[in-house]
C-alpha cells in the first residue's frame, strides 16, 4: 500500500501541472480582436470543449463554430456546438465531427477569422481518409499505427499523408479567412504541426519522408492505405501566409508548475526533461536506475528531492487484448526496477485523466509495489508482457483515478526520493 501522505503529494504535483495547463488562462493572453467579418471556432482534441467554453468566456462578440473531443469530455458551451468521437481508434461520428468542421469553414471570405483550438487527441478525433479509402482503412491504420511502438511524431507523419484534414488542409480550406491556431501542446519539443496531426499547422515532412520513416521502422500498413498515401500540403504555400500559430500551454509550463509547487512544500525540484519518448517500459527502468543512484550515491542530485518528467512514451502491443497505457507501463517497468529500495515513491499518470484503455490517468508505485503484486498473485513481468499493466496496479489498489481533466499536455512523471 502507497503511504497516504505521499500519495497525495504527488497528486498534488499533478493537480499543479494540471492547473498549469488551465484552458481559460492559456487562451486569455492570446485572445484576438474583432475581424471586420464572422468569427467561427473550430478545434478537435480531448480538451476542445473546455478550450471552447473558455473561448467564449472570454469573447465579447459573436462567435459560431464547431469542436471535436472524446466520448465523455464534453462540456456546456453557448454557441460553439460540441461533437464528441471515440478515441483512439476513429469511428463514424469522427468522420461527421471532420465533414462538420470543413462545413464551418465554407464560404468564409478575407474580412473572417477562423480560430482554431487544438489539443492532443485530435488526430484520432479527425478521420478523413483520402483517395478512395474507408474509415474501417483509417481505422486499420491508427491500430497499425498504435501497435507499432513508434514515436507520436511518426505516427503523425504517416497520417497526414493518408488523410483529408490533417497536415494544414482545413486551413486550407478556409481560404481566404485567415486562421489562428491557438494549439495545447502534448508532443516532445511542442511542434504545433504534430498536435492532432495538425489539421490547421502544416509542416514539411514529405511523402518520400514518410515513406522512409515507415521502411525505416518496419511499420506494415494495410495495403489500400499505402497504395492511397498522398503528398500533404507545402507550409511554404500562399495559402497559408496569413495564418498565425500560438502554443498556448506546454508539458514544460506545466512541469515548471508541479516543480515550484514541490519546492513550496520544502522538497527541491529537478526537471529531467519536457520531451523523453521510448518503449514506455525501458523508460521506466532509466528512470529507476536514477532512482538507485540517488539512494545510493546521493547523486546526481541530493535528498530529499523530487524528480519530474514529461514526454510522450510508447507501447509496442504484444497482445491486443491488454489493459492500461503508456504511463502504467512505465510505472510497471520502474517499480520493478526498484525493487525492495526504501525512500522511492513515483507517479505516473496522462494529464488528460486517462490511460490507455481504461478510467484511471496513471498510478503509484514505490519499492515495496512489485513484492505486493506478487503477493497478489500477479507476476509483474508477466503482466509487462502481456501488456496488463491496469491488472497489476488494480491488484494492489494503486491505480491513479482523475476522471478527465480538461487538458492534454502528455505525461506527468514525479518521483520522490527521500533519504
Amino acid at each position: 500500500m502507497i503511504d497516504p501522505t505521499k500519495r497525495a503529494f504527488l497528486g498534488g504535483l499533478f493537480d499543479a501541472a494540471v492547473e498549469a495547463a488551465d484552458a481559460k488562462a492559456a487562451l486569455r493572453p492570446h485572445i484576438p480582436a474583432q475581424p471586420k467579418g464572422r468569427l467561427v471556432v473550430v478545434g478537435a482534441g480531448k480538451g476542445a470543449a473546455q478550450l471552447a467554453a473558455a473561448f467564449e468566456e472570454l469573447w465579447d462578440g459573436p462567435v459560431e463554430g464547431v469542436v471535436v473531443t472524446r466520448y465523455g469530455y464534453g462540456c456546456a458551451t453557448q454557441a460553439i456546438r460540441v461533437m464528441e468521437a471515440a478515441h483512439p481508434v476513429p469511428d463514424a461520428a469522427g468522420m461527421e465531427a471532420s465533414a462538420a468542421l470543413f462545413e464551418a469553414v465554407a464560404g468564409l471570405g478575407p474580412d473572417d477569422l477562423v480560430v482554431a483550438l487544438v489539443c492532443g487527441g485530435g488526430s484520432a478525433l479527425l478521420p478523413s481518409p483520402i483517395g478512395g479509402l474507408s474509415l474501417a482503412d483509417e481505422q486499420a491504420l491508427n491500430e497499425a499505427l498504435l501497435a507499432s511502438g513508434a514515436p507520436i511524431g511518426v505516427m503523425n507523419a504517416i497520417r497526414k499523408h493518408a488523410s483529408g484534414i490533417k497536415g494544414g488542409r482545413l486551413a486550407a480550406a478556409a481560404r481566404p479567412a485567415r486562421v489562428l491556431s491557438l494549439v495545447v501542446s502534448d508532443v516532445p519539443g511542442d511542434d504545433p504541426a504534430q498536435v492532432a496531426s495538425g489539421p490547421t499547422v502544416p509542416d514539411a515532412v514529405t511523402l518520400a519522408d514518410a515513406r522512409a520513416m515507415i521502411a525505416a521502422r518496419g511499420i506494415v500498413l494495410p495495403d489500400a492505405v499505402e497504395a492511397a498515401l498522398g503528398a500533404a500540403p507545402d507550409p511554404n504555400d500562399p495559402v497559408f501566409a496569413r495564418n498565425e500559430v500560438h502554443v498556448v500551454a506546454s508539458a514544460r509550463l506545466s512541469l515548471e508548475a508541479a516543480a515550484e509547487k514541490a519546492e513550496a512544500a520544502g522538497i527541491p525540484a529537478v526537471i529531467l526533461s519536457d520531451a523523453i519518448e521510448g518503449e514506455a517500459e525501458v523508460i521506466g527502468q532509466m528512470h529507476a536506475a536514477i532512482a538507485r543512484e540517488v539512494v545510493a550515491q546521493k547523486r546526481p542530485f541530493k535528498v530529499p528531492v523530487v524528480i519530474l518528467s514529461g514526454g510522450e512514451t510508447t507501447v509496442t502491443l504484444r497482445h491486443q487484448d491488454g489493459r492500461g497505457g503508456r504511463n502504467t507501463a512505465f510505472l510497471l517497468g520502474f517499480a520493478q526496477a526498484i525493487d525492495g529500495i526504501a525512500g522511492v515513491t513515483a507517479l505516473a499518470a496522462d494529464t488528460d485523466g486517462i490511460d490507455g484503455s481504461e478510467d484511471n490517468a496513471g498510478a503509484f508505485a514505490d519499492g515495496g509495489t512489485a513484492a505486493a503484486m506478487r503477493s497478489a498473485g500477479v507476476d509483474p513481468a508477466d503482466a509487462g508482457r502481456r501488456n496488463d499493466a491496469w491488472g497489476a496496479f488494480d491488484a494492489v489498489d494503486s491505480l491513479f483515478v482523475t476522471g478527465p481533466t480538461g487538458t492534454n499536455v502528455n505525461d506527468f512523471r514525479a518521483i520522490l526520493i527521500e533519504g
